[in-house]
């Protein structure tokens, strides 16, 4: 980085767009003097647009190729969605700021043929788009008559095919389609109680190398402290359970009132059995992370550790 400029690498999505300018207003606002330029870079997860996500099987899909780019000093720093970040990033790169979490909720979008207000009122045999795995299995627990069908593609993109032939509807991250200034498309917000949000969902990550103290100094400017505790804690939760696409699992912390609360889920894939976490506990009893790791031993006396060893001896059977 140049005393006066910051380069920022993103995907080439509208989404990612919007949420790399978000990072770059943040940092002109918080330094005048510094001058941002968004670089866009291919991603595999671009690059392959037919497969499902969970096929491919890569936990960094939407990351490697931005992270190639940081570590060789092409950018100075990328921004990601938190939900598409793994557990373990680059060597010598950290996660050095989140700007503050939108909605996390998962919403219905409906086409033509079907009204819902909520996933209860859709119809039986409604085929909704999803290209993800953690709701595929909360909908088939909860929602045995709803068809889960495999989509892909960006926001704009999903919503379009969820208005056509092959589907009734979709579900997709409330965050996504407010951001895209399409909220009007929303037809209901899932409430987390049904279908727990995925690791990060709705919240922007700025990753650096840890080395480069401008530009963490630049970045620390701009951290929310309250979406950071909570998006890590979540993350503990991710990487115990080793999670990411492959594997149905959900979690979500947040500060509410005087409290930390905490909702997790591990489902299999057909939803015949689910382990499900929802924990309150006084903030001034507890850190968020303290909070994760009690969720972590809940689950894994609901049995989420033998439903995690199905799927994995499934998915090695292959």
């Amino acid at each position: 980085m140049h005393n006066d400029t910051c380069v920022i690498g993103t995907r080439g999505s509208a989404l990612a767009l919007w949420q790399a300018h978000a990072v770059k207003r943040a940092i002109e606002a918080s330094r005048p003097d510094v001058s941002c330029e968004i670089r866009v870079i291919k991603t595999t997860g671009d690059r392959n647009l037919a497969t499902p996500l969970a096929e491919i099987g890569d936990k960094g899909l939407f990351t490697k190729d931005l992270e190639a780019a940081l570590v060789a000093g092409e950018v100075d720093i990328c921004v990601h969605s938190m939900k598409d970040v793994p557990t373990e990033l680059a060597n010598g790169c950290g996660i050095a700021a989140m700007l503050e979490r939108a909605d996390v909720r998962d919403v219905i979008v409906c086409g033509p043929r079907i009204q819902a207000e909520c996933l209860a009122d859709v119809p039986a045999g409604s085929r909704l788009g999803t290209g993800s795995l953690r709701r595929v299995a909360q909908i088939r627990a909860g929602f045995p008559g709803i068809v889960p069908t495999p989509i892909r593609g960006n926001v704009d993109t999903r919503i379009a095919k969820a208005c056509g032939e092959e589907y009734e509807g979709a579900v997709l991250a409330a965050a996504g389609v407010m951001r895209m200034g399409l909220a009007d498309r929303i037809a209901a917000y899932i409430p987390v109680s049904e279908i727990v949000p995925a690791v990060g969902q709705g919240a922007v990550g700025i990753e650096a190398r840890l080395g480069d103290e401008r530009v963490c100094e630049l970045c620390a400017r701009i951290d929310d402290a309250a979406t950071r505790a909570c998006v890590e804690a979540e993350r503990i939760v991710l990487c115990a359970l080793e999670g990411g696409c492959q594997v149905p699992m959900g979690a979500y912390v947040r500060f509410d009132g005087g409290d930390i609360a905490a909702d997790a889920v591990v489902a299999s894939v057909d939803g015949s059995r689910v382990a499900r976490v929802a924990l309150r506990v006084p903030a001034s009893d507890a850190t968020p992370a303290d909070v994760a790791r009690r969720v972590l031993a809940e689950l894994s006396a609901q049995g989420a550790d033998v439903i995690l060893e199905e799927i994995r001896a499934q998915e090695a059977g292959r």
